[in-house]
């Protein structure tokens, strides 16, 4: 197979990019991948990749590395490890790490397991959690029209959170 963008050497680096569903192949030579910014005989890991740190030194070029001001933790450092130095490195590193978690698991907000025994209460904590943001919201831009149908959701939901208590004390 022929480098897809000299056209002319045999494509020896074959990376494949999924997003948004779509999955993207480029073939490259050894040389077209330099030019493009991957160093191919260094080690590159999972971070490197979703980072963007495969590529060539140009952030080194963009002048000093930033580091945390309580652990002094360095991009670099997480390039090794893979993990931050402290709580403290998450507000360093915010800039680079949402769009990397984003990235990993298509969300910035985390949604972990719950026990289906929970699930429900859980469920509809998070969901009236959300609609006071959104009711704090439209308060802020004047949108009192939404702002009351919001208020009317949330007393919705905390009527329901509060169903099977009413039932079990009667």
């Amino acid at each position: 197979m022929l480098c897809e963008s000299c056209n002319e050497r045999e494509a020896t680096v074959h990376l494949t990019q999924v997003a948004d569903g779509a999955v993207k192949k480029v073939h490259l030579c050894e040389e077209c991948a330099a030019k493009s910014g991957f160093d191919i005989h260094g080690p590159l890991s999972i971070q490197d990749i979703l980072l963007g740190m495969g590529q060539s030194s140009s952030d080194a070029a963009a002048g000093p590395e930033r580091s945390c001001p309580k652990c002094h933790f360095r991009r670099a450092d997480f390039k090794k490890t893979g993990r931050l130095g402290c709580p403290d490195c998450y507000e360093t590193f915010a800039a680079e790490l949402l769009p990397l978690i984003k990235a990993m698991h298509r969300s910035d907000q985390h949604m972990g397991k719950v026990p289906s025994r929970e699930g429900t209460a859980v469920r509809l904590s998070t969901e009236i959690a959300a609609l006071q943001k959104a009711l704090d919201q439209a308060i802020a831009s004047e949108n009192y029209e939404e702002a009351a149908r919001l208020r009317d959701q949330i007393q919705g939901a905390r009527s329901r959170a509060a169903g099977p208590e009413k039932k079990e004390s009667t």
